[in-house]
């Protein structure tokens, strides 16, 4: 067995075992964050029979991805990382969901670009949950006004996303981020990375963006 395989089968299973000792129903899907790592590291995943993957860039994920997406139908490609408006309209042919929505502006640019193609991209708004000024994500007291922009222009919002600081512990934020879905009626949330995707799961996250530890460290 590869050892990403080995790896993946570990990481769902302590989640597994890890919700039930904890009596908690929830079944998140596992996203493998597979930036910067060549196909030939991805295949084993993908003939497993693993199908969410993300990447932080739209040219890399454009090389990597677009011939092996039209071979495989089951793929779901997830774009974890900041969306410049000028990729847009590479993004929404190539992605099926985006992950990091956080302006009035980039949310229109999506909508407009799937609607010239008929494409309804799946997306997640990102929250920036500690109110850090170096981060990307919509601050909370601006998340309402961007929601109901969202909605009025009928995109389909899964629900919201967010990255905790790093020097910080998580605990916290995830639960405030799952009050929030839960306030806004949201059925996905999308938190919980390889450092921290035990805790997530235990707060209702139901995308977990892991890399490092399916794939190793990278260079």
């Amino acid at each position: 067995m590869h050892k990403t395989i080995q790896n993946l089968l570990n990481i769902e299973n302590k989640i597994q075992a890890n919700l039930d000792n904890l009596n908690i129903i929830n079944h998140p899907k596992i996203i493998a964050v597979s930036k910067t790592f060549k196909m030939d590291k991805i295949l084993p995943l993908i003939e497993h029979g693993h199908n969410d993957y993300g990447e932080n860039k739209v040219q890399e994920a454009l090389e990597k991805w677009t011939e092996v997406k039209a071979s495989n139908s089951n793929i779901k490609l997830h774009l974890i990382g900041k969306l410049q408006t000028n990729k847009v309209k590479f993004a929404v042919k190539l992605f099926d969901f985006i992950h990091s929505v956080d302006s009035i502006k980039l949310a229109q640019k999506i909508a407009d670009e799937g609607l010239k193609i008929n494409k309804k991209i799946k997306i997640f708004i990102q929250v920036n949950i500690g109110g850090e000024s170096q981060k990307s994500g919509v601050n909370i007291d601006e998340l309402e006004s961007l929601v109901l922009f969202c909605k009025t222009i009928n995109l389909e919002l899964m629900g919201l996303m967010c990255i905790p600081p790093v020097s910080d512990e998580p605990l916290k934020y995830f639960k405030e981020m799952s009050k929030l879905n839960k306030f806004y009626g949201f059925s996905d949330l999308s938190m919980g990375m390889s450092s921290d995707y035990l805790i997530a799961a235990e707060n209702s996250s139901t995308y977990l963006r892991i890399g490092s530890n399916i794939f190793g460290q990278r260079c």
